[in-house]
């Protein structure tokens, strides 16, 4: 009798398809450099969710969609890490500071930094913001004209710097500051992808500006300990923190962590507030609808709070649009250090995978009609962002960035003020304002000139729009239940000051269900804390 060996054999691992074109040593750099989103936007027509490419040496794989999305952000650091890929801030921030830390002193040096971004600081923010918008306002008159790019740069420098680090570098070394704070922004340039220390102008001033900004943050620092009374803001935590071990942070780590700090604050954030101004301008529809909400909230003279911000869901719905069609992170990396497996592909170590939130949001399966400009995509009857990490403005997963709150507070606070005291009116034609795909963090093209006209057709009332949040429902359900994802939870403590019977928060940031079966009079708060918490870790079921 003869037997046949039936050994199985291991299937074959599929590499991403690759992308055609590719040139001796520059790979696809030179297409990608010309034009990053329409590049990616053509791997993805003609290779689908995931596919190939190569950046002189350097082979990475773009993943995109929902699907592909969720698969990057919730790989474990142990296979896709964020560091490696961001090797282009350590002149920035320095060696041995955030994405150039070793893993365990990485996460100790970020939590370091959320107690500013938590709940209970974030309340005060408002009036500060709205101060520093009043402030640059004052003199503008009943007309004139403006670079809506630099004056947010301008506005969101002094808003972040005030919220976060504190009143030296917001009074006393504003204009130095600024400078130091331009040259180490003009470092983030493509080329330190690669190589990050190629002796250019634009890299030997961000390394002087580097150097400069720890001997100031050195003097305050000394300055701060001869003080009876401390500050409360991100420079004094700093300060005060230490490792597990005991042992405080220098003053090279603390000037990193606060560049870091400022990048997640502003960084962006200018670019999405002109881009908001700027689709605005160029939909009168959209912009009276906003008026219409601000001028009944708030009034004349209306007081903007936290409360108050969370109250105006259109102008939220504008600011949500204009970050899925200009996101300001046209594609996220991380290094793939064991190789990852996405949908029988295997992507092997040492090649680099990025995800693109501008081609993500224009995938018409997602987004119907992706090109057009609709805000109402995020009413209740629509939700077309529902689908989990199919909206990725501010990433996903547990690396999703921390400051997504301070930066929607930020831009909302900004408008009910600016909205409020002006209108606003595009300069040059509609299709001169366009996106600038040569700078790392996407803004639009500058010059960015806008005419604003003082308004005078407010009422001095408000109408009272608070939302009263109905108790869900009836005597026939027994309970409801809370589902926490703790890979995507950040410690921000939202979830506790919304709900403090159902949530506790500690200082290391871990949260704890106080209660397993809620009772339902407790339904309408826990829902409070699903909405506002900032990544989206909480899910309500009804029993």
């Amino acid at each position: 009798m003869t037997t046949t060996n039936t050994k199985k054999t291991k299937p074959a691992e599929l590499a991403p398809p690759k992308m055609p074109g590719a040139l001796p040593l520059l790979g696809h750099m030179l297409a990608f450099g010309k034009n990053p989103f329409e590049y990616m936007m053509q791997l993805r027509n003609i290779l689908g969710e995931i596919g190939e490419f190569r950046m002189f040496h350097q082979k990475m794989v773009l993943m995109t969609g929902p699907e592909a999305n969720e698969a990057f952000f919730r790989a474990p650091d142990a296979q896709l890490d964020q560091s490696q890929a961001y090797k282009i801030m350590t002149p920035i921030f320095g060696k041995g500071v955030v994405f150039d830390a070793p893993p365990h002193k990485k996460d100790q040096q970020l939590k370091m930094l959320m107690p500013v971004l938590r709940d209970k600081p974030m309340r005060g923010y408002a009036q500060v913001i709205v101060q520093e918008v009043e402030e640059m306002i004052a003199n503008w008159g009943d007309s004139g004209e403006i670079d809506l790019l630099k004056f947010m740069k301008e506005l969101t420098i002094y808003t972040s710097s005030h919220c976060l680090l504190g009143d030296e570098f917001r009074y006393e070394l504003n204009d130095e500051f600024a400078k130091i704070y331009h040259d180490l922004e003009k470092g983030v340039n493509p080329l330190a992808f690669v190589f990050p220390y190629l002796p250019l102008p634009v890299f030997r001033r961000r390394d002087r500006a580097r150097v400069k900004l720890q001997s100031l943050v050195t003097d305050i620092i000394a300055k701060r300990a001869q003080k009876s009374e401390k500050s409360e803001d991100a420079f004094q935590l700093l300060i005060d923190a230490s490792y597990d071990d005991g042992t405080p942070l220098s003053a090279h780590e603390i000037t990193g962590m606060l560049i870091g700090t400022i990048f997640a604050g502003h960084h962006t954030t200018a670019g999405t507030a002109a881009w908001t101004l700027l689709e605005l301008a160029k939909r009168p529809e959209h912009l009276k609808r906003v008026l219409k909400e601000l001028d009944q909230h708030f009034g004349v003279d209306g007081e903007v709070t936290f409360q108050s911000l969370r109250e105006i869901p259109i102008l939220e719905n504008v600011i949500k649009e204009v970050l899925r069609l200009h996101p300001p992170l046209i594609f996220l990396i991380r290094k793939v250090m064991k190789d990852f497996h996405f949908k029988g592909y295997t992507v092997k170590a040492g090649k680099y995978v990025c995800a693109s939130p501008r081609v993500s949001h224009r995938i018409a399966e997602i987004f119907p009609e992706p090109e057009k400009f609709d805000p109402d995509r995020y009413l209740e009857d629509r939700q077309e962002d529902a689908q989990p990490f199919s909206w990725i403005a501010f990433g996903g997963g547990k690396h999703k960035c921390s400051g997504n709150a301070f930066a929607m507070l930020q831009l909302k606070a900004i408008f009910s003020i600016l909205l409020r005291r002006y209108t606003f009116e595009l300069i040059d034609e509609k299709d001169y304002y366009q996106d600038d795909f040569t700078q790392m963090v996407v803004q639009p093209l500058s010059p960015c000139k806008v005419r604003y006209i003082k308004r005078t057709d407010i009422k001095n009332t408000t109408t009272d729009t608070t939302q009263n949040i109905a108790k869900t429902g009836s005597s026939s359900t027994p309970s409801f239940q809370i589902h926490l994802d703790r890979e995507l939870c950040q410690g921000h403590a939202t979830c506790m000051t919304e709900a403090p019977e159902l949530f506790h928060v500690d200082e290391a940031g871990n949260v704890t269900l106080l209660q397993e079966h809620p009772s339902l009079d407790l339904l309408a708060k826990a829902h409070q804390a699903e909405k506002y918490c900032p990544s989206k870790a909480l899910k309500i079921e009804l029993n």
